[in-house]
């Protein structure tokens, strides 16, 4: 991530700013766009909200505007921190959000109520799956309407207003429905530090007619906003510790391995400590490509069973222990459950949960924590590095195109890899992309986020623009296939908009080139499009005539 939220909100990637300072009392205080003292005719639910977006590091809000959501977006863009992103569609504006929250730590969206909702609900899913904070906020009934039994416009034709709710109560880790102002400021503050907490996507709907009135809830300026830090039980910590030391430090030849949930542990420099410190070779689930440096001298490779990068599986299976950190052990990122590896060697690190071989496991162990207190305890082996430097044979350079021959994959990709540096950052597409971008060595800084464990296909148009926005210093590169870019391809005309200078490569192979490797079938071709058509079609064209119209309305 490229923006810390305070120490307990620190982040895998490397920063370009602290946005939280510590508190006295251990917790932390995201105070550093903290807003002016609050006069009376902003005393309302909607700069309210707006103010605790700025104050957790949103700066940037997704939406696609409807009748349920107007007025609160009138206070979205009335505050000086805060910066409306019209989308061409809700599923899109979840995507961005999506993206947003990989840089940013943190992302939001602002729909309309059950049209909106419904729509932009698989991607707070994806959300969901991939541990990330999206605040999803959804313009709701009028509270005069609660209770009535009247049918409103924009639902399923029932008087029953919680369809909506029930549906997001799957897949995020918190709701508020905000349909009175008396505890509106403790539902919103509840729900975004909830977020924050368990690094998971929440649901707040406000009806529609509330934003905009002044409430004495909202006329003091709001009290910093604080997470209290969580911390490891002590000796259930010192305990895992010795039982992982002696474990490892019996073993010939260790390696270690890094997961997908480095992430929510805020664990990739802890992580890095270890490795300094023990010597074992070093690899990374997929679904963990850019957590893990892959600068680091003893780096092998993507782990990823019979499709591993050379060499990197005949050092993890032949290994007498691994260690296993913040891991997946999914049918995409096991190959069908069919990594050779054996429970009785590993130990599996989680979040907070440590377990060793066949047992013991413990718990109330925070990855971080144990990671760092492992680092000084275990002996340096570098046996197992040693043997994969005897076996390692550099990759080949592909055989050059010659003139008026079809591109090759092969081909594109060694230029891609050409473009990276540490102002890049790269969006891999569900499918195809995935196997490619694999292969990419990610050079120190570079970015790198795909979508491993939902796998929606379109995902990266959105995310494209999301992760783009936050990080204006970095050009994003994204490897998107024709079918994926088909779904979400309205975005782009967004990108544009906001000016951004990201570059996508659209690999067009007719239709749906995973699909085909799966099980092939007519299903699997689409309708070629001209792309290049299709770009040109959306330029950046003057002003129109609504934009104008707005401009005279504000000045």
């Amino acid at each position: 991530m490229d923006s810390t939220i305070g120490s307990q909100l620190q982040t895998c990637k490397p920063s370009n700013g602290m946005l939280g300072n510590p508190a006295q009392n251990g917790a932390t205080i995201l105070d550093s766009n903290a807003p002016p003292s609050v006069v009376v005719a902003d005393a309302t639910l909607g700069r309210h909200l707006a103010r605790r977006l700025v104050e957790i590091g949103v700066k940037d809000v997704f939406s696609v505007p409807g009748d349920f959501n107007l007025t609160l977006l009138d206070h979205h863009i009335a505050e000086p921190g805060l910066k409306n992103i019209g989308c061409c569609n809700e599923l899109n504006a979840g995507y961005a959000a999506d993206g947003y929250a990989r840089s940013r730590g943190v992302g939001a969206c602002v729909v309309t109520f059950t049209v909106g909702g419904l729509s932009i609900i698989n991607a707070i899913a994806g959300a969901y799956s991939e541990n990330l904070p999206v605040i999803c906020i959804v313009g709701g009934p009028n509270t005069n309407d609660y209770g009535t039994n009247r049918i409103l416009h924009h639902t399923i034709g029932l008087s029953d207003f919680s369809q909506e709710l029930r549906c997001f109560q799957t897949v995020t880790c918190y709701q508020a429905v905000v349909n009175n102002l008396e505890d509106a400021h403790e539902q919103i503050d509840r729900a975004i530090s909830t977020s924050l907490k368990e690094s998971k996507p929440v649901y707040i709907s406000i009806s529609c007619n509330l934003p905009a009135i002044p409430h004495p809830t909202f006329t003091r300026e709001p009290i910093p906003f604080s997470l209290s830090p969580r911390s490891s039980n002590k000796m259930g910590l010192e305990a895992a510790v010795e039982a992982a030391a002696t474990f490892l430090n019996k073993a010939v030849k260790p390696v270690i391995i890094g997961g997908p949930k480095l992430r929510v542990a805020k664990a990739c420099e802890a992580f890095v400590e270890l490795a300094d410190a023990c010597g074992y070779p070093i690899g990374v689930m997929p679904s963990a490509k850019g957590l893990v440096p892959e600068h680091h001298s003893r780096f092998i490779g993507t782990y990823w069973g019979a499709v591993s990068t050379s060499f990197c599986a005949e050092i993890v299976e032949s290994a007498d222990a691994y260690l296993f950190v913040g891991p997946i052990f999914n049918d995409y990122s096991s190959v069908g459950y069919s990594l050779l590896v054996k429970k009785e060697k590993a130990i599996v690190v989680q979040p907070d949960r440590v377990v060793i071989a066949n047992g013991p496991a413990f718990g109330c162990v925070l990855m971080k924590d144990f990671l760092q207190a492992l680092a000084k305890k275990v002996n340096r082996n570098p046996t197992a590095f040693e043997n994969y430097q005897r076996i390692f044979i550099p990759d080949g350079v592909p055989n050059k195109s010659e003139p008026k021959e079809p591109l090759r994959v092969n081909i594109m990709f060694q230029h891609v890899q050409k473009m990276l540096s540490s102002s890049t950052a790269v969006i891999a597409e569900t499918g195809d992309s995935w196997f490619n971008c694999q292969k990419l060595k990610l050079p120190e800084g570079c970015g790198y986020e795909f979508q491993m464990q939902y796998g929606s296909i379109g995902w990266s148009v959105g995310a494209t623009l999301g992760y783009a926005q936050s990080v204006p210093d970095k050009r994003v590169i994204s490897c998107i296939g024709d079918g994926s870019f088909q779904v979400t391809a309205q975005d782009v005309s967004t990108m544009l908009r906001c000016e951004q200078k990201s570059i996508i490569f659209l690999i067009n192979n007719g239709g749906y080139t995973i699909e085909v490797e799966i099980h092939d079938g007519p299903y699997n071709v689409i309708k070629n499009w001209d792309y290049t058509g299709l770009v040109e079609a959306i330029p950046m064209v003057k002003e129109t005539a609504g934009q104008k119209r707005f401009a005279m309305k504000k000045s």
